[in-house]
């Protein structure tokens, strides 16, 4: 018995490392692209650039927020139900696709209508509005694209193709790359030639992903149906922690934003913009992790293997942590460096800012990888309360309180203490939650998933 113990531990292990590190460079590639577009928008509009970027960044949030909570969500029942043999487990993959396109189509009628009135609500003035007009336009033209790329993404990682999930995500980041050189710079097509080429980054992904729906080895199937409330607020039970996830980015940015534009103006925003965007990375490299446990999780925990449930839990806490270690270790290093990568005007006030807010900023991930984590490992256990109660907490509540307050006494160092000091408090509550019940999955064994597959 020891030694068929072992044996499923090391291939829990295994697979555990094969899906995660495949999810970590699927989203390393997000971010890279993320960077790289930031850079490129320095050099082709400086400061301005970034602070139309940095206020357009909490619109794209409830887009991406959506499309997560709608594919994470849906491919979480999706996997629970077959592990348990479920036929129904089959409509849900069609429900998700009608779902993003409906709701996709709203950003987009917003897209055509009002671009220019959604930048001025996020705070910007006159000139940062008549800038970003056409890059807010063309971005959320393509909301349904972005969105339906999460739904299949999600699935083809849960149908056992977690390689062809992170070939898509790598082969859109790589397009956007080049594609931001050749629209920006070879075309002359500035801030809309960026969105652009960002808007093509989903749909090569989709097309990638997509081939795994040929496959003999697919079983995700489409079931010709009307779109469904029912199975998407069942979805949206287990997705919610990823929506969450996903709208506390603009919460925070939106938040920030209007914090720092009182204390510091455009370029307060724009160092935030700087210090965000790696800040993206790190959070990338921890939804990587947790999204790439997910299918992993549900599975044992749908077909009752505690054990393996448990080891997974430990192995997300661990390399999470170690994560967030490396870092704040690399902000720490190379903060002047990075900070002056995206400084095209040498900006001293700017630079300046960035910089302090690198080091004040970066500690608070040493919580926030738990969080992250955590959120999703309950979710992926159908335990969506306690997922949803930590995300909100950690995406809504604690951050708001935390830089209104800091920011109060202390000013635009207030502002950069507020992360780190919001996630410190919800790592609290995560943890009760995970270990309040004695044991992670709070079910008695069935039977192992290494006999499973897994």
């Amino acid at each position: 018995m020891g030694g068929d113990s072992t044996r499923g531990s090391g291939r829990v292990a295994g697979q555990f490392a094969r899906y995660v590190s495949q999810n970590i460079l699927g989203m390393l590639g997000v971010s890279c692209y993320i960077i790289v577009d930031t850079f490129f928008i320095s050099l082709a509009a400086g400061t301005d650039g970034i602070t139309v970027l940095n206020l357009a960044l909490p619109v794209f949030s409830v887009i991406f927020a959506l499309g997560s909570m709608i594919g994470v969500g849906s491919a979480t029942r999706f996997a629970l139900l077959r592990a348990g043999g479920d036929r129904q487990a089959e409509e849900y993959f069609s429900n998700a696709l009608l779902w993003v396109v409906l709701l996709g189509a709203l950003f987009l009628a917003a897209g055509i209508l009002i671009p220019d009135r959604i930048i001025a609500l996020l705070g910007g003035d006159d000139q940062i509005v008549a800038l970003g007009v056409p890059y807010n336009r063309i971005f959320l033209l393509f909301a349904p694209f972005f969105m339906a790329n999460y739904v299949v993404s999600a699935f083809v990682r849960n149908d056992n193709a977690p390689t062809l999930a992170m070939v898509g995500t790598m082969a859109g980041s790589l397009c956007n790359i080049f594609f931001d050189y050749l629209f920006m710079f070879r075309l002359g097509m500035g801030l809309a030639g960026a969105a652009l080429a960002t808007a093509v980054s989903p749909v090569v992904s989709i097309l990638v992903c997509g081939t795994h729906f040929f496959r003999p080895e697919n079983t995700v199937r489409f079931v010709k149906r009307k779109p469904s409330l029912r199975l998407l607020l069942s979805s949206a039970q287990l997705g919610i922690y990823a929506l969450i996830g996903e709208l506390s980015s603009g919460v925070t940015i939106t938040v920030f934003n209007f914090l720092i534009l009182g204390l510091a103006g455009n370029v307060g925003v724009a160092a935030y913009g700087v210090v965000a965007n790696f800040a993206m990375i790190t959070t990338a490299i921890f939804n990587g992790i947790s999204q790439g446990a997910q299918p992993l999780v549900s599975r044992c925990y749908g077909s009752g293997d505690q054990e393996a449930t448990g080891r997974l839990l430990r192995l997300g806490i661990g390399t999470s942590l170690g994560i967030a270690i490396l870092s704040c270790a690399a902000a720490y290093a190379f903060t002047g460096p990075l900070v002056e990568l995206f400084n095209s005007e040498h900006s001293a006030e700017m630079s300046r800012y960035a910089y302090t807010g690198m080091r004040l900023y970066f500690p608070g991930f040493l919580f926030a990888g738990v969080n992250v984590f955590g959120s999703g490992f309950l979710s992926a256990s159908a335990r969506p309360r306690a997922a949803f109660a930590i995300s909100l907490l950690r995406g809504v509540a604690a951050i708001i309180l935390c830089s209104l307050v800091l920011a109060y006494f202390f000013g635009f160092t207030g502002v950069w203490l507020s992360f780190g000091t919001a996630e410190f408090l919800t790592a609290i509550v995560t943890v009760c939650a995970l270990w309040g019940r004695g044991r992670p999955g709070g079910r008695p064994a069935k039977r192992a998933c290494a006999g499973k597959g897994l």
